[in-house]
């Protein structure tokens, strides 16, 4: 049963990723009107630097996919890591209304990585 769980979060978890940086790609989703002035001047700043949402989009689609298999589910919780410091980041300083999604994506993220600590220790050693 724990199994069947863990996939279903690990799926939800992989694709919402896969989804936003398939985004960054193709626009496909159109931006809330409402966004705070804050996150727009965030945005653009990161537009500007014009590697940084591609390099970003990567880690998320190769983060998701590999999040998805449980076998390279390690090594997807580890690249999805850093992006997903960043998304909570944004959402504590600039536009806490999506805090507590993000808050959701960091407890599944924490609970990848326990599960799979075993895989980690060489990695500390």
């Amino acid at each position: 049963m724990k199994k069947k769980i863990l996939f279903g979060v690990s799926l939800l978890f992989g694709l919402m990723f896969i989804n936003s940086g398939l985004n960054k790609f193709f626009h496909y989703m159109p931006m809330p009107k409402d966004m705070p002035e804050n996150m727009m001047k965030l945005m653009g700043a990161m537009m500007e630097i014009g590697w940084l949402f591609p390099l970003v989009a990567v880690a998320e689609i190769v983060g998701g996919i590999l999040f998805i298999t449980s076998k390279f589910r390690a090594l997807g919780a580890i690249i999805i890591f850093p992006v997903l410091v960043g998304v909570l980041l944004t959402h504590i300083l600039v536009a806490p209304s999506g805090l507590p999604m993000a808050l959701v994506l960091l407890g599944i993220e924490i609970w990848i990585i326990i599960e799979n600590r075993e895989k980690y220790l060489p990695m500390v050693r």
